[in-house]
Formats: structure tokens, C-alpha cells, sequence
């Protein structure tokens, strides 16, 4: 077994059809996420019906990275299901996942991104979680501002959308998680992303914002936004 398709359409389709007519045990399925190929892992991640235990959260969420999409995507979808259990989540409080979970919010699939959002909003009252994730997403943040603040037009289109597009998600992550964030590295992020041209990254600026901090500086930038030529940042 490997991370591939079968040789053919047909038999891709015809052997992903038995596996999911087919009752495999807890093991069983386990076994498929960690050596399957790439039909074997997606069907044995959606046949999944609970975590029993810390090996078995790992397990799923090394499918979250560096699988084919339909893998990742079936992964998130769980993830969002598990995590909001408040006994399974607590499966999933691991250090050395904490970073998969980094990864796959600036995933290239929305729909990734958005589920792994939801799942880890489970983790909110993790403090381990909360800072290590909450000080990677600041730098990461930050890198990303870097790239998109001074973006070159000759070097193509598709890079900056690529980059805008991670920090889009890296946003919608910080409002969630913008009470356990760093204050002064939260400002620096928010009076940044205000101010660039793309307007889905200043809605995003504006969403955060809409938690109404007392800080004054933050406070005129909240005016500014409502007031931006653009109705989707003015909504917020």
C-alpha cells in the first residue's frame, strides 16, 4: 500500500466502492490512515465513529498535512466532529500536533481551513495550546504582512493571491483567538492589515475589531474601517 491511486479509473472506483461497503474494526481503519493509499485513508478517516485515545487523535491528524486533498478535507471534516466532543477533544491535547494544526489553517482549500478553524476553537481553554499556536500565528501573521505589504506586481498575480489568501485565514484565526494572543503583537497585526489594498484582508482586520477594544488606537481603527470605501469592511 501507498499514498497513490489504484492503476486505473475503473479500479480506483471499483475497490473504493468495496472498502466502503466493506465493516473494517477500529484497528482495522487506523491501520488504513497510517498505511493506506489514498482511497484507503479517506474512506477509513469517514468511516471513523469515535478517538479512544491520544495515539488514536495522532493518527488522524497526521493525514491533515502533506495527503491529497481529499484526504485533508475528509480529515478536517472529522476533526471539526471529534473536537467538539468534550470528552474526545481532550484526545487531542498533544504537543505534537499542535503544529499540524498551524499548517492546515493557510491550507490551499478554504473548506480545510474552515473546519480546522472550528475544531480548534475547541481548544480554547487549552493554555498549552493556546500558546504555542497563538505565538506561531503572530509570527506567521507577521511574515505574511511582510509579503503582501510589499508585493511587486511583475512578479505575478497568482503569488500574491496565494499569500493574501493564507492571510486571510491566519486572520479569521486571530478572531478567534484574539484574547489569548500577545496585546501589543495583536495591535501591531491589526493597524497593519488595515491598511492594505486588498479589501478582503481589511474585512478581516475590521471582523477582528469588532470584539470593540477599549484601546484608543484601536478604537479610531475600528471608525476608519466603518467608514472604508468598501461595504463588506464597513459592515463590521
Amino acid at each position: 500500500m501507498n499514498n497513490s491511486y489504484y492503476e486505473t479509473l475503473d479500479k480506483n472506483f471499483m475497490q473504493a466502492l468495496k472498502l466502503y461497503e466493506t465493516n473494517f474494526s477500529h484497528e482495522e481503519l487506523l491501520d488504513m490512515m497510517k498505511n493506506g493509499n489514498i482511497p484507503q485513508k479517506q474512506i477509513a478517516v469517514l468511516k471513523l465513529d469515535t478517538i479512544s485515545s491520544i495515539q488514536d487523535a495522532q493518527i488522524l491528524v497526521s493525514n491533515l498535512t502533506g495527503q491529497d486533498g481529499k484526504i485533508r478535507e475528509a480529515v478536517s471534516m472529522r476533526l471539526a466532529e471529534f473536537m467538539s466532543d468534550d470528552v474526545l477533544v481532550k484526545y487531542f491535547y498533544n504537543s505534537e500536533i499542535y503544529n499540524k494544526f498551524l499548517d492546515a489553517v493557510t491550507d490551499i482549500n478554504g473548506n480545510i481551513c474552515r473546519n480546522v478553524l472550528t475544531a480548534i476553537s475547541n481548544l480554547r481553554s487549552n493554555e498549552e495550546f493556546c500558546k504555542f499556536f497563538c505565538n506561531a500565528l503572530s509570527g506567521l501573521t507577521s511574515e505574511l504582512l511582510d509579503i503582501v505589504e510589499n508585493f511587486n506586481f511583475q512578479e505575478g498575480k497568482y503569488k500574491i493571491n496565494k499569500e493574501a489568501f493564507k492571510l486571510y485565514w491566519c486572520l479569521e484565526a486571530i478572531y478567534i483567538f484574539y484574547d489569548k494572543m500577545d496585546f501589543d503583537d495583536l495591535r501591531k497585526i491589526i493597524l497593519r492589515a488595515k491598511k492594505i489594498d486588498e479589501y478582503t484582508i481589511r474585512e478581516k482586520a475590521a471582523k477582528i475589531l469588532s470584539h470593540k477594544f477599549e484601546d484608543p488606537v484601536l478604537k479610531k481603527a475600528r471608525e476608519e474601517l466603518q467608514n472604508d470605501k468598501n461595504y463588506y469592511v464597513r459592515r463590521f
